[in-house]
């Protein structure tokens, strides 16, 4: 990632709007770890959506939490839930990375912030932006309903992506439609609709989308860490709710 998309995420920190209600003087937030360190993460468990809907379902619940959140470069054992994950990103991609090894290895390092909560859930546009693209993703483990927009802060553009949302968002959008900075985006998709995992946001911020067009990978192998990071910064430089829990 170069400096400059930093510095503007920085210096424009303080004017972005929220992604989800929160309130954090009356709200708590619940991190989940979904790392080897978490032995509650059975294969049983992650591999039947149901159950792990349950899961997540019952961790905010028995924290008084409205919302879960993490993920930003965690190694996580979730992805051997599903086939999708078993080919390195620069394996999927259009184009690899110049000077990027295509390697084996299998996805495991998550790229944006989840936050997981109730289906159904609002989503709203922090920075203004058109509609790059979207796209209904629909594979097992998947982003489900997709929504990727392109923004501008000073001379620096980039991307912000929103995975696993209704189907229904996708309905109005039009590529190219400006947002306008507040306006609601989506909602947290049901399972069948959203990749079949429990009800949650996938944020991620983006400065390369290379060709892609409502998808970028959210999920990258060991050996790709460093490219796909530096592409994708930290999401709660937008997000500002981490240091809320």
């Amino acid at each position: 990632m170069k400096h400059s998309l930093k510095n503007a995420l920085l210096k424009y920190q303080s004017t972005f709007g929220k992604v989800v209600d929160f309130n954090a003087a009356a709200d708590k937030l619940c991190h989940l770890d979904f790392t080897a360190a978490n032995t509650e993460l059975t294969t049983d468990l992650v591999t039947d959506t149901q159950q792990f809907s349950a899961y997540i379902h019952n961790k905010l619940k028995a924290n008084n939490c409205k919302y879960g959140i993490g993920g930003y470069n965690e190694d996580r054992v979730l992805y051997k839930r599903s086939s999708l994950f078993a080919l390195a990103a620069s394996k999927i991609s259009p184009y690899a990375y110049e000077g990027e090894e295509e390697g084996a290895e299998r996805r495991s390092i998550h790229l944006g912030i989840d936050i997981w909560g109730e289906e159904g859930t609002k989503v709203y546009v922090p920075i203004g932006g058109t509609v790059h693209s979207y796209a209904y993703n629909d594979n097992f483990g998947d982003y489900g309903a997709t929504i990727v927009l392109q923004h501008q802060l000073d001379t620096v553009l980039f991307q912000t992506l929103y995975g696993h949302l209704s189907l229904k968002d996708l309905v109005p959008l039009q590529q190219g439609k400006y947002i306008s900075r507040g306006e609601l985006l989506g909602h947290f998709g049901e399972e069948k609709e959203n990749g079949h995992w429990p009800p949650h946001l996938h944020f991620q911020i983006i400065e390369d989308m290379r060709l892609y067009e409502g998808d970028y990978p959210g999920v990258c192998s060991l050996g790709e860490r460093e490219t796909y990071l530096n592409n994708c910064p930290d999401a709660d430089l937008i997000l500002k709710m981490m240091d809320k829990i």
